[in-house]
């Protein structure tokens, strides 16, 4: 398939790039600067509006992954260009889709289990409502953004991305030093779930999604076990061979990150992949036991 890739050098785009292009894909990434290779580039500028919309004339799929990074203090400008740069950016592109006279088969667009706000234990497949809150609230005006593609007769997924762990950076990056140090543990009561995924899971549910016409609307990008926070810490120390018992109280990393700690790091979203899992995909790491020896044998010391 000849697939367009925005975000190709984040987190999950710089490793989807390759597994794609191993599978026989053609990519060509979405860039802000003048292309360097216009075979394998394309132009576009959402903070501008701007696109090369003849260069999307004839793909077979898009997968769309930029975005504001979700990491550091939430200040009102950080959360605007959060929200900004997820619903102007999938707007512009979601509306070019549309107009072109041969559109792709398939449009991707992320989005994340931030969806479900704090739900507690409550088990959350595809068909949950959306929660409360900053992160909920921009997920559902980032999902809302995408829809002229799909009224376009364009089949539509939203990727309701979990944590995703990859040696390369993101949450697990931020986690080991402290882990590694002796001085990781759980956060606040430690009871919240977290929803996970490797890095290589997301690479070939993807992969997944873009050859299996029958799934469309939103599509959980987790693993099938989530865990708690306790947990989950207490998996990645034993990992490392390290004790996992300095917890950070609730109100200290409310006092130090405000909002963002709130939504991302106290939050409970015990969200699985119903819909993944009932289409035939079958995930190489399942659970985090079998998870963390994998994805740590790939971290740099």
């Amino acid at each position: 398939m000849k697939i367009v890739l925005s975000g190709a050098s984040g987190l999950v785009g710089n490793g989807l790039t390759r597994h794609l292009a191993q599978q026989g894909h053609e990519i060509h990434a979405l860039v802000r600067r003048t292309p360097l290779n216009s075979e394998k580039e394309i132009y576009w500028n959402p903070d501008e509006n701007q696109i090369n919309g003849s260069a999307l004339e004839g793909m077979d799929g898009v997968i769309h992954l930029a975005g504001e990074n979700l990491s550091g203090l939430w200040t009102t400008a950080k959360k605007a260009r959060i929200l900004s740069s997820r619903k102007n950016g999938t707007l512009l592109l979601s509306r070019c889709l549309g107009d072109l006279k041969r559109p792709p088969q398939v449009f991707i667009s992320a989005s994340a289990v931030g969806y479900y706000g704090d739900r507690g234990d409550a088990l959350l497949d595809e068909s949950a409502g959306p929660g409360k809150g900053f992160l909920a609230d921009v997920c559902v005006e980032w999902e809302n953004a995408a829809l002229p593609a799909a009224k376009a007769g364009i089949r539509l997924i939203h990727s309701r991305f979990g944590i995703i762990l990859d040696s390369g950076g993101g949450a697990l990056a931020r986690l080991l030093p402290l882990l590694r140090c002796g001085l990781g543990g759980k956060l606040g009561h430690g009871r919240q779930y977290w929803s996970w995924i490797t890095a290589n899971d997301v690479h070939r549910a993807i992969a997944h999604l873009l050859l299996h016409p029958d799934l469309a609307g939103p599509v959980n990008v987790t693993a099938p076990q989530p865990v708690s926070n306790a947990v989950f810490t207490r998996i990645l120390a034993q990992g490392l061979h390290r004790p996992a018992v300095f917890a950070a109280p609730a109100f200290l990393l409310r006092l130090i990150l405000g909002d963002m700690a709130q939504e991302m790091l106290l939050s409970s979203a015990r969200a699985i992949p119903a819909k993944l899992l009932a289409s035939g995909f079958r995930f190489d790491q399942a659970d985090l036991a079998s998870a963390v020896p994998v994805v740590l044998s790939k971290t740099k010391k």
